[in-house]
């Protein structure tokens, strides 16, 4: 099996969330990343976002998100390849859920 090179995920974040705040927060670090970006759903409960590019780069870009900025808490990511799980969606102590 030969390892992607692009991923196209999306990408649900759950918690406190200021929105206009998390929308900038997210269009920035996409930006900086060079990664394609689309807001699916931005509410003060949960963000859903389709982010599309290098494998490693959108990692980054979820690593990133998870922290949010400072007036929103993070409490739980969910990640979904549009191409079924990735191999380490599987490993310990990653801290997301399917």
């Amino acid at each position: 099996m030969t390892a992607r090179m692009t991923d196209r995920v999306i990408l649900e974040f759950t918690g406190t969330l200021t929105p206009a705040s998390m929308d900038a927060f997210a269009h920035h670090r996409a930006q900086r990343l060079t990664l394609d970006l689309e807001i699916l759903e931005s509410t003060p409960a949960r963000m859903r976002l389709a982010v599309g590019g290098p494998v490693d780069l959108t990692d980054a870009f979820e690593m990133a998100l998870s922290l949010g900025p400072a007036d929103s808490l993070i409490l739980e990511v969910r990640r979904n390849s549009n191409d079924g799980p990735r191999l380490d969606d599987a490993a310990p102590n990653r801290g997301m859920t399917q």
